[in-house]
């Protein structure tokens, strides 16, 4: 009875580690890399759990920002691999959708950064996000598979049905297995930013936190680097999040923008890290 006891003590103790108030990833579409162990796990695997944060009112999809304004000098760049699921024939005709010179100039950097990928961009270029998947330095997040919209209108997106929302998440997921991805965390982006409590409900059985920002680049169709960095570096704070691109053809100028953003926020005091490390900052009121 005692050994009971202290087992299901321990069990109780693990959840509340493993989740922000008891918030899951959905278990069934994450890589093995990111399942939480069906048995006791270490100290070190707990460690490396992303967070992920507990359902909102009536159980919707919680929304996350910005980490908690601190002492800490911290900023999380995060990049949208942007690819809607009917753009194909133009990739084929060679409009490029990835963005090689950036990821290699965050490795050069070292900079942690989160990708928010959509599940038709790791299609197109699975070596690529296997390939950021595999590197520590970076995390990849869903950004839906088809990059259609979750609220209308937003930007002139197609508009996903509500029924089909939790499906589509689920379905780059899935994508992101196929081509062997690691390092995926139980975060979503919503296309273009768009949402609405509607959405949010959709979305809950997906069992993800949808990661927003409080910093716009700007770099979005933006021919001047300097502007995007300006941008940038005037509206970083401790605990910012930052969205920006990594599609060559929707946004040319971030890679440039981006080796004028990272020394001068590192000349501020200020240190680069992934969603998860922030909102793990957050968690434990760092």
């Amino acid at each position: 009875m005692i050994n009971r006891v202290r087992k299901l003590s321990f069990l109780t103790a693990l959840a509340a580690l493993t989740g922000c108030g008891g918030g899951g990833a959905d278990v069934a579409h994450l890589p093995d890399t990111v399942r939480p162990a069906s048995a006791s796990p270490s100290a070190a695997r707990l460690a490396r759990t992303p967070p992920n944060l507990a359902p909102g009112p009536g159980g919707r999809t919680p929304v996350y920002e910005r980490g908690a304004p601190s002492g800490a000098k911290t900023v999380a760049l995060t990049f949208d691999a942007d690819m809607t699921a009917d753009q194909g024939p133009r990739a084929a005709r060679g409009e490029r959708f990835d963005n090689p010179a950036l990821i290699a100039t965050l490795k050069r950097l070292k900079v942690d950064s989160t990708i928010f990928m959509t599940g038709r961009w790791a299609e197109e270029y699975p070596e690529q996000a296997r390939a950021i998947g595999s590197d520590p330095r970076f995390e990849v997040a869903n950004h839906s598979y088809s990059h259609h919209a979750f609220k209308a209108p937003c930007y002139g997106l197609p508009t996903l049905d509500r029924t089909a929302m939790a499906a589509d998440v689920r379905r780059a997921f899935d994508a992101f297995r196929a081509a062997g991805v690691r390092n995926v965390v139980p975060y979503f982006r919503f296309p273009g930013g768009c949402y609405d409590d509607d959405a949010l409900r959709a979305l809950a059985p997906a069992r993800v936190t949808a990661v927003q920002w409080d910093v716009i680049s700007g770099d979005a169709f933006a021919t001047d680097p300097d502007a995007v960095a300006e941008q940038v570096l005037a509206g970083v704070r401790p605990g910012s999040l930052v969205v920006l691109h990594c599609t060559r053809s929707a946004a040319p100028v971030t890679e440039e923008a981006v080796r004028t953003i990272v020394p001068e926020l590192r000349r501020r005091g200020y240190r680069f890290v992934k969603v998860s490390e922030l909102m793990r900052a957050d968690r434990n009121g760092a």
